[in-house]
């Protein structure tokens, strides 16, 4: 199954946390291997905790503009991981014009802790980005280089 995925889309709810953290550790880690991309159901600019979560593992997503799905430029994937209810139920949608694999990897919007300290809230954000790197290795696994433990790039 994974040797026949050219391309994954992840999705979540604004393409602003989840989505473009995974799309950044997927090109990482994937290289020229596999086309990815991301979008989110609706819009939201990056959030700045994502870039300096990825920037710690030497992912750099800073020029990231968010993208609705409608707003694709390529409409046609073999895998779409959506990271968010909304995402699912759109991306379930696709499927009735898009032959595609629909994976639901669901996962908390670290964006949701507003209180406590600037590294107390960080620690959400790497709590994402290290579940997200350990399901995309396991998924593509055989494909995805490990390019090192925290903090190495």
């Amino acid at each position: 199954m994974t040797d026949k995925i050219g391309s994954v889309l992840f999705c979540c709810t604004h393409n602003s946390v989840r989505s473009p953290m995974a799309e950044g550790l997927a090109k990482k880690l994937l290289g020229t291997k596999v086309y990815v991309d991301s979008a989110g159901v609706k819009r939201q600019d990056v959030d700045p905790f994502v870039i300096a979560a990825l920037s710690e593992l030497g992912v750099d997503i800073q020029r990231h503009r968010a993208k609705t799905i409608d707003e694709l430029h390529d409409s046609s994937f073999d895998l779409i991981v959506t990271l968010s209810p909304e995402a699912h139920h759109k991306a379930l949608e696709l499927t009735r014009i898009m032959a595609c694999e629909v994976e639901y990897w669901p996962t908390f919007d670290p964006n949701l802790i507003e209180e406590g300290s600037r590294e107390a809230r960080m620690e959400g954000y790497r709590t994402l980005r290290d579940g997200l790197k350990t399901r995309i290795l396991k998924r593509f696994e055989g494909v995805a280089a490990d390019f090192g433990k925290a903090g190495e790039a």
